[in-house]
This record gives C-alpha cells, sequence and structure tokens, in this order.
C-alpha cells in the first residue's frame, strides 16, 4: 500500500470576507525542495476521495503522494491514486468543445467556441423548459463535481437527477441496512476492521476494488490477529488470507446467510441482552428461518455442513467483535436489498452495530450551506418511478429508472439529458435499451475528460478539467474522526478545458439563474460555507497548507447501558419489517432458488482490478502497464473439456447472442465449475480511446439481461450466461 508515503449575495459575502480569506498571495503553493512544490487536494481516481499530495515542478505534475493530513489517505495512496498523472497528460483527452455534425452515434463532431457550445446547451435547455416543463431534463452523474450541476437543475427546477452508483450498485445494502437499523452503512463504511477479530466477506473482493482506508484497516485487523473467512465462487485475493474460503455456488448467498441465522439462534450464539434491549421481532424471525438448516442448504450452496457451521460458530465465539461484511457492488439476482437485510439481520444477532471491532457509529463536521441560497421552483415528482410507490423503499434517484421513462414516456416525457462523468453504455444493464432511449432525446450534452463512448451519442461535449486542475465543492464525510477537505488545482486547465463549476455557472447566466450561484469562484463559496459555520480564517489557511482539517467525533461505540434510539419505525433493531409485510413484500427474508442458465454456458461474474477504477482508467497508459487487460476466469477442468489453455483467445457469446471479445483464458482451479469471472471496464470499441481501444472483452455488452430489486429498484445483473469460443489471436497482437 505504501507507494508513496441569493442574487448579489457573493458580492456581499466577498466584502466581507478576512483579507486572508481571499488573498491569491496566501494562497499560493510554497516551494520546497528547491523549485519543487508540494500542493494538497482531494482524489478523483475513485469516489473514496483520498487527501493527496501533488508534487509540482515546472509547471507539471510530477508524482502523486498520499496526504499524511488526511484522515482517509493516512499519507498513504493505491495504484490508481499514484496512476493519476496518466489521466491529466493522457493524450486523447477531450480539449476542446464539440458539437455533433453527423447522426447520433456516428462520433462525427466539429470544434466549436465555448461561447457557441454553452450557448446551444442553454438554447436547448430553454426551449425544453418553456415547452414541456424542466421535469423533461434529467441529470445522470457520477463525481463530487456533479455537485455544481445538481445546483443548475434545481435552479432549472427538475428533480430528476440520478447516480448510476445507486441503483447500479449499492443501493439495496442501502435499503437493506436502512429497513433493519434505519441507517445505511455510507460511504466509507462505519466498520471497525482493526478491532475485528473475526469477518466474513461476502462476494466483496477487499483488496482488488481497493478501497484505500479499508485496505490499510484490513492489513491491520489481519496483522492484529482478525480471522477471515470468504464466501465466493472465486478465490479472490482475499480468499488467499482467509482461514476458510467457501467456494459456494452463485446465487445461493441467501441460503447461507439465512442458514446462519438460524445456526446462531437455535445454538443460543446470540448476544442476548443486546438482542433482548435493542431489536424487536425476534421470535417471528425464529420462527421464519426455521427450515435452513445446514443439511438443506448445503445441498443449494454446494458447501459442506461442515464449512457451513464451523464458519458461524468460529465468527459467533468473536462476537461482539466481529464483521458480516455488507459489500458495496450489491446488484446481483433482484433479489438484493432482502439478501442486504439478512446480512443486516445476522450482525444484529451478533451485537455487532455499534461495538467495537464492528460497526462504529461515525461522526460528521459540521458545515453549512452557501447562506441565503433561493428556493427551487415547484416541480412533479421524479419520472424514475412510472407509478407511485412503485419501489416503496428506495432511497435514492435511479438511474436505470430514468432511462426507463426517457424509452416509454411515462410518467411523463424525458426530452434531454445532461451527463456528468458517466459512461452509461457500460454503467447501465443492456446498452442497447441505453442507445435506443439517448435516440428519442432531443438534445444530449455530456461532460467529460476522455472521449468515453457516451460522447459520441451527444449533440455537445464539454471537455472538463481533471480534479488537478480544478476546484470543486468543499467535502465532508462520516468517519471516525469527522473532516473537512478541499480540492484544488495543482497545475493550470490543459488545452480548451474548463471546470464543472465554471461550465455550470455559465449555463445558469444564460438561463436567467445566476441567483443559484451567488459566488465569483469557488473559493469565495468555500469561504463562504467556513464562516457561515462559525469557522475563522485560520481555518480556510490550514485546508489550502495541509487539505483537510479534523473536528471533534462524538463516541464511537454504544455502552451496554445506553439508551439508542434507531431509525426504524420502532426506534429499534427490526428483526421483523412490519413495513415490508405491510407493502406486501417478505418481512424476513426468504430464498428462492436462481436460474441455473442454459446448458453448457457459464454464469458471468464480474469485479475489479486493484490498479483501474470501472471503466474509467481504461485509457491510463500508467495503470495499464500495470494491469493490460481482463482476462476470462474459467475453472481448469472446464477448460480442458473445452480444449482450451492458458492465454488462448476466446469470444464470449451470452444467451441472448451478444458476442464481446476476443479475451484471453484464465485456466484455473480458483474458480467453480459453473461460472466464469471477468475484470469489469475493458473490451473498448471507441478508436479515440488509444490506449484502451480493443482490450478483452466488455462485461457491459453481455449484461443484457437484469432483474429489478421490487424493494428498491436496483438492477440484477448476474443473471447473464456466456459460452466460449476459440479463435485466433487478434491481430492487434500479432
Amino acid at each position: 500500500m505504501q507507494i508513496s508515503g441569493a442574487a448579489g449575495l457573493g458580492a456581499t459575502m466577498a466584502s466581507h470576507l478576512p483579507a486572508c480569506l481571499l488573498d491569491d498571495a496566501a494562497r499560493a503553493p510554497k516551494p520546497l525542495r528547491g523549485d519543487e512544490t508540494i500542493v494538497p487536494s482531494v482524489c478523483e481516481m475513485c469516489f473514496w476521495k483520498c487527501g493527496v499530495q501533488a508534487h509540482v515542478k515546472d509547471g507539471k505534475v510530477r508524482a502523486i503522494s498520499g496526504n499524511p493530513h488526511h484522515p482517509l489517505s493516512k499519507g498513504k495512496l493505491c495504484p490508481r491514486g499514484v496512476g493519476a498523472v496518466g489521466t491529466l497528460y493522457d493524450p486523447d483527452r477531450l480539449s476542446v468543445p464539440l458539437i455533433r455534425t453527423g447522426e447520433r452515434g456516428e462520433d462525427k463532431f466539429r470544434e466549436a467556441t465555448w461561447e457557441e457550445a454553452l450557448d446551444k446547451v442553454a438554447d436547448n435547455f430553454r426551449t425544453i423548459i418553456d415547452r414541456d416543463g424542466a421535469e423533461a431534463i434529467a441529470m445522470l452523474y457520477h463525481g463530487a463535481g456533479g455537485s455544481f450541476f445538481k445546483t443548475l437543475m434545481k435552479g432549472m427546477g427538475s428533480p430528476n437527477i440520478a447516480a448510476p452508483s445507486y441503483a447500479q450498485c449499492r443501493g439495496p445494502r442501502a435499503a437493506g441496512f436502512e429497513l433493519t437499523f434505519g441507517s445505511s452503512v455510507g460511504s466509507p463504511e462505519p466498520l471497525d476492521i482493526p478491532n475485528c477479530r473475526a469477518m466474513v466477506l461476502i462476494g466483496s473482493h477487499l483488496g482488488e476494488n481497493m478501497h484505500n482506508t479499508q485496505v490499510q484497516d484490513f492489513a491491520e485487523g489481519m496483522a492484529r490477529g482478525m480471522k477471515l473467512f470468504v464466501v465466493d465462487p472465486r478465490h479472490s485475493v482475499a480468499a488467499g488470507k482467509a482461514k476458510r474460503w467457501l467456494p459456494i455456488k452463485p446465487g445461493a448467498d441467501m441460503a447461507l446467510l439465512l442458514c446462519w441465522i438460524r445456526e446462531v439462534i437455535e445454538n443460543n450464539w446470540f448476544d442476548k441482552e443486546y438482542v433482548a434491549k435493542r431489536t424487536i421481532g425476534f421470535d417471528k424471525l425464529r420462527k421464519a428461518v426455521a427450515r435452513y438448516t445446514p443439511a438443506a442448504v448445503a445441498i443449494e450452496t454446494g458447501l459442506t455442513v461442515e464449512a457451513i457451521q464451523e464458519t458461524i460458530r468460529e465468527v459467533a465465539d468473536a462476537a461482539p467483535h466481529c464483521l458480516i461484511h455488507p459489500g458495496r457492488h450489491v446488484v446481483w439476482y433482484g433479489d438484493d436489498a432482502q439478501r442486504s437485510r439478512a446480512i443486516a439481520i445476522l450482525n444484529a444477532l451478533l451485537g455487532t452495530w455499534g461495538r467495537r471491532g464492528g460497526f462504529y457509529l461515525p461522526s460528521r463536521a459540521d458545515l453549512k450551506g452557501m447562506p441565503n441560497m433561493p428556493h427551487a421552483p415547484e416541480h412533479r415528482a421524479r419520472a424514475d418511478q412510472e407509478s407511485e410507490g412503485q419501489y416503496p423503499f428506495a432511497s435514492g434517484a435511479l438511474a436505470s429508472g430514468l432511462r426507463e421513462a426517457t424509452l416509454s414516456g411515462k410518467p411523463y416525457d424525458i426530452k434531454a439529458w445532461m451527463v456528468y462523468g458517466t459512461n452509461l453504455p457500460i454503467v447501465l444493464p443492456n446498452k442497447q435499451r441505453t442507445l435506443d432511449a439517448i435516440q428519442k432525446l432531443d438534445f444530449m450534452v455530456a461532460i467529460d475528460i476522455l472521449p468515453a463512448e457516451i460522447c459520441g451519442w451527444a449533440d455537445v461535449v464539454l471537455p472538463e478539467c481533471t480534479y488537478l486542475e480544478r476546484h470543486d465543492d468543499l467535502i465532508v464525510q462520516s468517519f471516525r474522526e469527522p473532516f473537512v477537505a478541499m480540492r484544488q488545482p495543482v497545475v493550470e486547465p490543459l488545452g480548451n478545458s474548463k471546470p464543472g463549476w465554471w461550465m455550470a455557472k455559465e449555463i445558469a447566466k444564460r438561463l436567467g439563474l445566476d441567483d443559484f450561484f451567488p459566488w465569483d469562484k469557488p473559493e469565495d463559496l468555500h469561504a463562504a460555507r467556513l464562516l457561515a459555520t462559525g469557522y475563522g480564517p485560520e481555518k480556510y489557511q490550514q485546508l489550502i497548507a495541509d487539505g483537510a482539517f479534523t473536528t471533534t467525533a462524538d463516541p464511537l461505540y454504544l455502552e451496554d447501558d445506553e439508551e439508542f434510539e434507531f431509525g426504524t419505525p420502532s426506534g429499534k433493531i427490526e428483526l421483523y419489517s412490519q413495513d415490508l409485510a405491510d407493502s406486501g413484500f417478505d418481512p424476513v427474508p426468504q430464498y428462492k432458488p436462481q436460474d441455473p442458465g442454459p446448458s453448457g454456458s457459464y454464469r458471468l461474474l464480474t469485479g475489479r482490478s486493484p490498479v483501474h477504477t470501472f471503466g474509467r482508467t481504461a485509457n491510463n497508459k500508467m495503470l495499464l502497464q500495470q494491469y493490460p487487460e481482463n482476462l476470462i476466469w474459467l475453472n481448469r477442468t472446464m477448460a480442458d473439456d473445452e480444449g482450451l489453455d492458458n492465454g488462448d483467445y476466446v469470444m464470449l457469446t451470452n444467451q441472448d447472442g451478444v458476442e464481446s471479445g476476443p479475451v484471453q483464458v484464465k485456466a484455473t482451479e480458483r474458480i467453480r465449475h459453473d461460472c466464469v469471472y471477468l475484470v469489469h471496464g475493458f473490451g473498448r470499441r471507441n478508436p479515440r480511446l488509444t490506449q484502451a481501444f480493443g482490450l478483452g472483452a466488455s462485461d457491459s455488452d453481455l449484461f443484457t439481461k437484469f432483474k429489478v430489486d421490487p424493494l428498491m429498484g436496483g438492477t440484477g445483473m448476474n443473471l447473464n450466461f456466456v459460452s466460449l469460443r476459440k479463435v485466433r489471436k487478434p491481430r492487434h497482437e500479432v
């Protein structure tokens, strides 16, 4: 891990700010080691937002290291963070605004001035607002810089703002924990791994997804003797460090969890005082899981009775200093909120919530918003649900739901998309539905750093500068140590790229929405928020110099006799959910077997590489040197049956006849016989991405089938199956 150590308000506020808050000279980084300068900022290579230090010399970033003043990075970075220089100086970066000249999808554009491009965006938005209402414009986004465009959307009067990371990743987990504990686990997850004595990972590839802080905590926990148990059809990196690997049949995770709940109850391994004081529904839970015996579940999961029983016994022996890890990318089979709820229930029985070595209670720094901001106009309800109450336990907007609304026109028409930093054709399941929805739009604008596939379908493309070249809003996250952090530019923007805040503010000006951006530059916004909270000039200077500051934390753990009200209707942990029962759902999760798929095919499972972030870094030359393309993991016995060996190239064909590849085979004993595994983000077919073009296979192309979670609208995607066909080496490899 240690790779490297309201209108007019802006002017009014600025005139009353202490001079040291606005003094450009005071903000200038100080030279170190001759003419090298070290400037702190916040990483955007993934969503974790670690603190970084940029080493700048002669106007160029020479290296990126971890910021020791930032509580998430603690002086260390993952490979992706270090590789930010490769994105900053990527020769394929978008450098000038583009306006489409050909048909949508032909990727034919001409260069334009910023004035022309922004005028075109504003004119199209104004036409749609006047004709159809602001709700006909939807925003789909990923990344901290999207906050300024969200403000623009709210100012226009549209509620249709969605991040795919909810319905396509973490949303079921949020719903499951909210139904049980009355709160989600958030990000970073409040897992007290350094003090944990036993942890179970269920399909969570810790160490491969490379969430910096959590991986550091994981290393500390293992060094202290934590027992690790990994439930996964594939022998992951974490499984190599586990006391026991449980190679479960894909889709049978729910059965295993319910069996473990039963075992904990029937063997009196649950925390009796904790359960009696802090939970309701225990007797109903006990009755609901009675049929999930180890013998019955062994048949469903492909695991031995001994492995099932001994694993949960050892975990229960460590309670409450134990964790059933909640995972993050949990959209698997369409019953994912209930599976996450089963994980939450098991944690509750073991007494882990609010306990040392389990889930700590995070704190959040108090930071006020911009004072006297105007109220957003009244508007209709979001369009991501076709009918009221369709997904009753969704706490976030559904990007896939906005796509479906665009296709169907229900509950009303969506006429324009603003897409910020998310490559929708490889993010949303069933790529063709995404492209069909785009073709129905009157207008689409894409804001991005690289010519991602989504840009080829846009009417206007706006080139954003990287996180190393811009300010974003101040960053506040819940954590052990509550903190405030600042992203600031370390070099000037390359080419004619611009920061997102400037684009959003310029579009707002053209639409007469200046009141929603009552500041001239982000530094004024930062200073106003700090002053409104009661922080003095020294805190702003600390952000400039150190990149972050921490505030006083609340207690991390519950006292045994402490009264605590959970955010559920009952005020207690709900082992049995009356809300679910009243809505027509199982109040306690139940297992339903998954479709085994076509004969002769393999279930497609996917994950991450520790040196890549989804598809965002697939064109990063520095990171490609470490992991140049994905491989298809195939059980060695099945490879022999197929006449395949390591390094052979195959095409993958899914159950609907969609192909992707060619991709090299990794024949290994480290995966079950009934599935294959592929790292996400490769198989890029846009020739403008010169480094990524033609490398590997795309799991996104193969995700044509998905099942929507009825509780919250997440899209389960582990429902796709592939067959393999041997081919010659691709021409670019010859």
